[in-house]
């Protein structure tokens, strides 16, 4: 279970260094759009496998840091997919992009130093 775990794991940081990097590359005028949407969308369904393949491993969960994880994810994928759209028609997206990529970051910050337990 635990090579699975962390198989999933390293899926989940390669959609946020996809999500990240793209909204680095973007910010340096790069048009890199469809890392940063398949980022997003990674990252809500590999966290929620993680969170099942843990729930199933029986190790404790902080429900609370999982549920605001998942909605700042949510916030991203938004943020991404609506640019995207924008994007297919000519419309300025970058205030998108930067929100999805600053949430990104927001979300790793939660990851790393929210370290109370269930």
């Amino acid at each position: 279970m635990d090579v699975v775990i962390n198989v999933f794991v390293v899926l989940h940081l390669l959609g946020m260094a996809a999500i990240v990097g793209g909204w680095i590359a973007h910010r340096t005028g790069a048009t890199t759009l469809p890392p940063i949407v398949w980022g997003a969308r990674a990252q809500i369904v590999s966290g929620l496998v993680l969170v099942g393949l843990n729930e199933a491993a029986k190790d404790p969960l902080n429900h609370v840091k999982v549920g605001v994880k998942l909605l700042v994810a949510i916030a991203v994928a938004a943020c991404a997919e609506i640019a995207a759209g924008r994007a297919k028609r000519n419309q300025p997206n970058g205030q998108l992009l930067d929100a999805a990529g600053l949430l990104a970051i927001l979300n790793v910050a939660i990851a790393v130093l929210w370290t109370t337990s269930a």
